[in-house]
């Protein structure tokens, strides 16, 4: 088992990242609600306003999937796979953890 030093703070770091990331989830389900046809906002102003809608479905997608990715790294924390890249088993530098907390991977491996 990898031990990295300072594992509280790490796990304060994912703590403070699940929030924030469920904060940007709320507001993108709230941007992303449907445009209404009857909005008198004109065809291209309606055309905008559908495109701004699926940029952030995007965004909502991304922020779910890193949310995903974060319990599962606040699961780990202090079990022998914590750190761990999913695929190739090596050990995730602590900069990468500390940088991306909801990195499953090494650098080499994520694709």
């Amino acid at each position: 088992m990898m031990k990295y030093p300072g594992i509280e703070e790490i796990r304060q770091k994912i703590l403070n990242e699940i929030e924030k990331t469920e904060g940007r989830i709320v507001e993108y389900q709230e941007m992303s609600k449907p445009v209404a046809p009857d909005d008198a906002i004109g065809r291209i102003s309606r055309m905008d306003a559908i495109n701004n809608k699926s940029v952030t479905e995007a965004a909502l997608r991304q922020a779910e999937a890193k949310l995903q990715n974060l319990n599962h790294v606040l699961g780990q924390v202090g079990r022998d796979a914590f750190g761990k890249c999913l695929k190739c088993k090596q050990p995730i530098p602590l900069g990468r953890i500390l940088a991306r907390p909801e990195s499953l991977h090494c650098v080499k491996c994520a694709d």
